[in-house]
Order: structure tokens, then sequence, then C-alpha cells
């Protein structure tokens, strides 16, 4: 397949994987979501690794590093996603995810002591310029509601969808580990998602959060997209299209991504931004497209081919959703 069409086809599915989660919302808890999803593509990844005759053991200095980016990557981030979309329509934790840009070369920075230059820093202080102005109202509303005695569901949402961004640049940092242990990028994957999922069973059991089946067709529908669509199909190509063109470049998914959730929020939510937000939304990723221009993200660390893009991790998850979304 060319890489154009490659590009296309990360670029659509990552794009519509924010809004997916809106179709798994409600009936079953936001744990126990991530855990069928993950627990499913885990499951295809492994087939997959045996159908080709491939040993599906890693080595415990291989497994130790999978682990960490399972845990970051597939467990919390995905975790802090889902709930999120709780409280927030799929468009703003799709432009949320952009920010991974940023937070990706300062985990390795802090990691590695890889090297920033001025375009990084500039880029993030007009991104964060622009999230600044795409939920400055909102964060207002939700504070006058905490002032009249609400909930402020809205920071609430905010806050999970930031530590869902952090949690996958941190996931970004421990796949260089996992790489430099094993190249074998499907088998990874696969230990990965398992391990998110060990950690959300684990939170879910301790937290005592309803385990069910779903009954919705909707759910279901939702639920195999994401699964393999999202966390199979769209991976590969995305990893595919890092061996034959590099990370610089492929990267600016991450750029694409939000622009079609938001359009998919504004069609299936009936997300109605105003122009404080549309300027928002055009300074946040207009940043992060002048960031990725910048040799220092391509120097940060070397970005290795299983590295989780914009949550991608949303709904990575592992450049998980700047090396995605989702989800």
């Amino acid at each position: 397949m060319s890489s154009p069409a490659l590009f296309i086809i990360a670029s659509l599915i990552w794009g519509s994987t924010f809004w997916a989660i809106t179709l798994q919302l409600g009936e079953v808890v936001p744990a126990i979501s991530v855990l069928y999803r993950f627990g499913l593509a885990s499951a295809i990844l492994f087939a997959l690794c045996y159908l080709r005759g491939e040993r599906l053991r890693l080595p415990w200095k291989a497994q130790r590093w999978v682990m960490l980016q399972g845990f970051a990557s597939f467990g919390l981030s995905y975790m802090c996603t889902y709930s999120s979309e709780q409280y927030l329509v799929s468009a703003l934790v799709s432009v949320l995810f952009a920010l991974m840009v940023f937070w990706t070369p300062i985990c390795n920075r802090i990691a590695f002591g890889a090297r920033l230059t001025w375009r990084v820093w500039c880029a993030a202080a007009v991104a964060i310029c622009g999230v600044a102005l795409l939920f400055s109202q909102s964060i207002a509303a939700a504070w006058r509601e905490i002032m009249g005695g609400g909930s402020g569901h809205f920071l609430i949402g905010f806050a999970l969808a930031l530590a869902a961004t952090l949690a996958s640049s941190v996931g970004n940092a421990l796949v260089i580990k996992v790489r430099q242990q094993s190249s074998n990028v499907m088998l990874t994957m696969a230990w990965a998602m398992l391990w998110g999922c060990v950690l959300v069973a684990v939170w879910a059991l301790v937290s005592g959060q309803p385990w069910r089946l779903p009954s919705r067709p909707r759910y279901w529908i939702g639920l195999f997209y994401l699964a393999i669509f999202g966390s199979v199909i769209a991976f590969n190509a995305y990893f595919t299209l890092i061996d034959r063109i590099g990370a610089q470049k492929a990267v600016y998914i991450g750029v694409v991504t939000p622009v079609i959730s938001v359009l998919l929020s504004i069609q299936m939510e009936h997300y109605q931004p105003g122009l404080i937000e549309w300027t928002g939304m055009v300074l946040c990723l207009s940043s992060v497209a002048w960031a990725l221009k910048s040799p220092s993200i391509e120097r940060a660390a070397p970005q290795p081919a299983n590295a989780v893009p914009f949550k991608a991790s949303r709904e990575a998850s592992s450049i998980s959703r700047a090396s995605a979304t989702t989800e």
C-alpha cells in the first residue's frame, strides 16, 4: 500500500476514534470499556503473532519496560480519556492530545537529556494560549457553577484529559526503552495492551467498578471498531509509515486527527464552537505544525517504530495517539 494511503487510513481512523469512544459511554463504566477494548485488541495481536510462527514470550529485560509502557499508554491514559469524555465533547479531548507534541520531547529531555530548541518552547507557549482560548468560556462557566454549589464536571473532564496526554507521553519515553530490547512491533504491542488491561482490571476490582456485558448494538459496534481499526489496523499503518518516511513526517497525523475529530463532533455531537473556540483551535494546531518542523523533535530521542501516536493515546496509545489518538 502506498505511503499516502497509509497516512489517510491512520488519520481517518484516529480522527474518528475520539467520537467512537462516545458509543461506549453510559451503559458500561469507562474502566471496563477500556478493558474490553484492549483485551480484544491484545488477543487479536497475539493471534496474528502466533499465525506468523513467532514466539509469544519476551525476556524479562524487555518485559519490564513493556509492562511499564502498557500501564502508562494503554492503562492510565485510556482510563482518563474515556472518563474525560463523560464530561467533554470528543473534539476538545482530541485537541488536547495534540499537546503531546510538546509533552513527549519534555519527557525525553527528563529521561534521556535530549536537547530542546527555542522553537519548541515558543510553539508550546502559543499552544497553551490556544488551549486557554479554547477552554476559557467553559472553564469560567464551570467555576461559576462551583461557586454556586454545583459540581463543575467540566473541570474534572479537563483535568482527566490533560492527565491522559501526560500518561501517553510517559509511555512514549518508555517505548524507547522497549525498542532497545525488542524489534518485534506487533508482539510488544500485544504485551503492552495486555499489561494495560491488567492495570485496569486491578483498578476496577479495588474500586468496586460494576462488571457487565453491554446490550446495546451501538456499544458493540464501537467496541469492535476501536479494537480492530483503532487499536490494530491504524497502529500497523502508522508504524509502516514511520519505516518509510520517518517519524518527523508521520507524526503530522497528530495535526490532522483533531481536525477530523472536530468535524465529526460538530456533525455527530452537535458541537457548536464560537469564534473564540475556533481561534483557540487554530492557534493550538498551528503551533503543533510549527513545532513539528523543528529538527529537535526528531532528535529529542530516536523515534522507535512502535511508538504510540496521539490517543491517542488519545486512543494509543505507542507514540499512544506525538509519535495516537484516540482514542
